[in-house]
């Protein structure tokens, strides 16, 4: 008997999702401004949540290899401030600005 072959990361599923009205309106725009299908339109802004997901991931990851290794205590505490702002967005932490 032959191995089974895993599926490709090209065959599609047909999927029904359940999406807020105002959420719809923001996919319709999306798809009238590039001049795509709504289903494409939904195709493409998941393609970029996700990406957009990974790529937060890796500057989590990167930020907090970065403090983990670091020795010097000013850079450690500038590699501390990254960390901090990849977890909770680039506002997290106010600037002195009483200098």
């Amino acid at each position: 008997m032959a191995p089974r072959r895993k599926a490709t990361a090209s065959k599609s599923l047909r999927k029904s999702v359940t999406i807020p009205a105002t959420l719809v309106v923001a996919v319709q725009r999306t798809a009238k401004e590039q001049q795509l299908t709504i289903n494409r339109a939904l195709i493409a802004l998941a393609e970029r949540g996700v990406r957009a997901d990974a790529e937060a991931r890796d500057r989590l990851q990167a930020s907090y290899h970065q403090f983990v290794s670091e020795e010097e205590s000013a850079l450690k505490s500038e590699a501390g401030k990254d960390l901090v702002r990849a977890i909770f967005g680039e506002n997290a932490i106010a600037e002195d600005s009483v200098r």
